[in-house]
């Protein structure tokens, strides 16, 4: 018999967090506990993923659908068919392997067969915002070897250039968030290399990606907005190189490891992303991170709060979480 909790959590920003899409001041969080009869929990917090139209009302509607399956002992493999891939499924997913982890005594990786974790390189992310303010947070953060730049139509390059200008030795990722065209692809593209872009990340809307044939770009591009989970994988070949895996849109670190494996044999690098969140988000995800070739789990780093026993980020690099944590 196993206890479910759901609670909505609400973690406030340090500073306002614009993209393409839209702007941020807090990030609103379903954290999910499961407690078997011997009183060990296993839990996992989800964001879901916005712009596919799911809320916390939504998430919580497809918790409740299962409830009653949860209680009675539901396993991870069977969780996969009763809910669609989306932040409901991630929440109770990483709470299943986390209770798997506590009830057989082994970490998480070892559940999953895989090497030892450690710490990981990590992007950490630049809004959009005034010269002045961009400036200032490069220099807030110098010792990240990765910074991430949104982006978008009105914007151009001129932030990628302006963080080349504070930080010539970083390697950076560009993130346009769907909101560039044919034309701006074919503009922008002769300068990346030399603004120090290693990543271009969904430059384009997913219905008009196929742009992406057509324009040689000089930095791999990866795929978030028009990537889920393995399903999307056929229709990405030939337009994109890289993969954004996120918990949240897989609906689990079950499919994300199953994603990590099929897109490295279709012959696609690994990026693993975030949708903010605190430590309990990223806990799982650091997992996928160890075979990835770009790291954006800088979630806890944007918010003024983060979760009892924080995953620490030293030098540019996230670490591993404690058992108290998750895993």
């Amino acid at each position: 018999m196993i206890r479910l909790e759901v609670t909505e959590v609400r973690w406030p920003l340090t500073v306002p967090f614009t993209i393409a899409r839209d702007t941020a001041y807090d990030i609103a969080c379903l954290q999910v506990r499961l407690t078997d009869e011997n009183g060990r929990s296993g839990r996992a917090e989800a964001i879901g993923v916005d712009y596919a139209g799911e809320t916390i009302a939504s998430m919580r509607g497809q918790i409740d659908a299962v409830h009653e399956r949860l209680e009675a002992g539901l396993s991870r493999a069977a969780l996969q068919d009763l809910l669609p891939a989306g932040g409901a499924r991630n929440a109770l997913d990483c709470a299943l392997w986390d209770l798997e982890a506590k009830q057989r005594g082994l970490p998480a990786w070892q559940v999953a067969g895989l090497s030892p974790p450690g710490p990981r390189p990590t992007a950490f992310t630049l809004g959009i915002m005034d010269e002045s303010a961009l400036r200032a947070a490069v220099r807030a953060h110098a010792e990240f070897e990765v910074l991430k730049v949104k982006t978008d139509r009105g914007h151009g390059l001129d932030p990628v250039r302006i963080v080349h200008e504070e930080a010539p030795r970083a390697r950076l990722i560009v993130d346009a968030n769907t909101s560039w065209g044919a034309a701006d692809l074919q503009r922008h593209a002769p300068h990346l290399a030399d603004l120090g872009v290693a990543l271009l990340e969904q430059p384009c809307d997913p219905r008009e990606d196929d742009c992406l044939r057509g324009v040689a770009l000089p930095v791999p591009v990866a795929a978030d907005e028009a990537f889920v989970d393995r399903a999307s994988l056929p229709r990405l070949v030939g337009r994109y190189q890289v993969l954004n895996i996120k918990l949240d849109k897989t609906g689990g670190l079950t499919e994300a490891l199953a994603c990590a494996d099929a897109g490295l044999a279709l012959g696609f690098r690994l990026m693993v992303g975030c949708m903010v969140g605190s430590s309990l988000s990223m806990a799982p995800a650091t997992l996928v991170a160890q075979r990835c070739d770009f790291v954006d789990l800088d979630g806890p780093l944007l918010q003024s709060a983060d979760c009892d026993h924080p995953i620490v980020y030293e030098d540019g690099r996230i670490g591993v979480p404690t058992p108290a944590l998750w895993g």
